[in-house]
């Protein structure tokens, strides 16, 4: 299974993104997908989640500027970043987990003054 994240870059504060995670499995066997990040010297953090039946999850820090969605039939995953803040800065990678757990390789994402 491979899970391919790409979208991330340089921004600048208040800026958007939009992450974009390709899977090459089938997604509708898949429960849940999510987007994590890891900021240097941090701890890697669930940011968002989606489940098959549409019940989203989002840290506190990112409610209402960030927003998870999936597309089942593309086998894409994404995450759309707006009013983005210093403190968004990591590597994110998706996932998606239900009988088993994959991961993607990270994306950069750098958001600067």
């Amino acid at each position: 299974v491979q899970l391919q994240a790409s979208g991330g870059g340089l921004v600048q504060a208040g800026g958007s993104l939009r992450l974009s995670c390709a899977a090459s499995i089938s997604l509708f066997s898949i429960s849940t997908v999510g987007w994590y990040r890891q900021a240097p010297g941090k701890q890697r953090e669930l940011v968002a989640s989606l489940t098959g039946g549409g019940t989203t999850t989002y840290i506190d820090s990112v409610k209402g500027r960030f927003t998870i969605s999936r597309d089942n039939a593309k086998k894409m995953v994404y995450l759309q970043m707006n009013s983005l803040e210093l403190e968004d800065t990591a590597v994110y990678y998706c996932s998606l987990w239900g009988n088993s757990r994959y991961w993607g390789q990270g994306t950069l994402v750098t958001v600067s003054s």
